[in-house]
């Protein structure tokens, strides 16, 4: 007989202790919205988990924080895969902790439906941010919710939201609800110009290890076109052009294979791997 109830008045990580200590081979059904995940168990093990685009332990940790949606739980139905070899115990320790976690990000973040949008910021403030941080301000454009912005880059919602969460505290990005057109000016279309020369500093960085004192001059002619025309209202189609620049530079400086290596170190700082050419 099948378990069934909602995550609402009782959480999963709760669910997965009562079913796993009876030593149950089956299959939890998860659902939130249009989501859909499913955790199997064998002998009251979690061995696999899925949803979305997230598998193993972090399709468990992703789950285990829905504070609503509904779950079933159907004995007997196996899977051959086996993606966790945690511990029941550990796993649901760490899902704990990010439970605890996200009741504080939910303060500022208290829906992933929420729109993500770059703040109006003074051009002389300093923007430092982590390489995750930066793949993450390439895909907030004032459109996509928190919740599309991961399914795009294949990260969970909580790990976004930590990352936004720093974000919002500092006042570089804010939230409005996909109804809300008030802060949809084009001032917050894209990343501000001192965000964007951040970026483009770094990439001159990587580009400046790989190619060496030769090419230095190049280099450094090529990130100050960019930089004018991000000061020029260019956005963030300069910073692609940038990167094509010094990739063909270091080509014919270097070779196609320390080109193809510096192509690999900035695609990440882009978070789009259509944006660096094939070699």
């Amino acid at each position: 007989m099948a378990l069934q109830g909602s995550l609402s008045e009782l959480s999963l990580p709760d669910v997965i202790q009562m079913v796993s200590v009876s030593g149950k081979t089956g299959v939890f059904s998860v659902t939130r919205h249009d989501e859909f995940g499913k955790i199997y168990l064998r002998d009251g093990q979690i061995v696999d988990a899925v949803v979305g685009s997230l598998r193993a332990d972090n399709a468990v940790y992703e789950m285990a924080i829905w504070s609503e949606g509904e779950f079933t739980f159907n004995p007997g139905e196996e899977t051959d895969t086996v993606t966790i070899h945690l511990s029941n115990a550990n796993l649901m320790m760490e899902a704990a902790r990010r439970l605890d976690e996200w009741r504080v990000l939910s303060r500022k973040i208290p829906s992933l439906d929420l729109i993500p949008f770059f703040t109006s910021r003074d051009h002389n403030d300093q923007v430092t941010l982590s390489p995750h941080e930066w793949i993450l301000v390439t895909r907030v454009d004032n459109e996509h919710t928190i919740e599309k912005i991961a399914e795009q880059l294949h990260w969970s919602a909580f790990d976004v939201s930590k990352l936004l969460f720093g974000m919002i505290t500092s006042g570089l990005v804010a939230l409005r609800s996909a109804d809300d057109e008030s802060d949809s000016t084009s001032s917050h279309q894209g990343p501000s110009p001192i965000t964007l020369i951040g970026l483009a500093n770094r990439i001159r960085s990587v580009a400046l290890d790989v190619v060496g004192d030769s090419g230095e001059h190049t280099i450094e002619k090529q990130y100050t076109g960019t930089r004018t025309l991000i000061e020029q209202g260019a956005g963030f189609d300069a910073i692609r052009s940038m990167v094509e620049q010094h990739s063909n530079a270091i080509a014919l400086l270097k070779g196609n294979d320390i080109a193809a290596m510096f192509d690999e170190q900035v695609r990440p700082l882009l978070g789009d791997a259509s944006s660096v050419p094939a070699r």
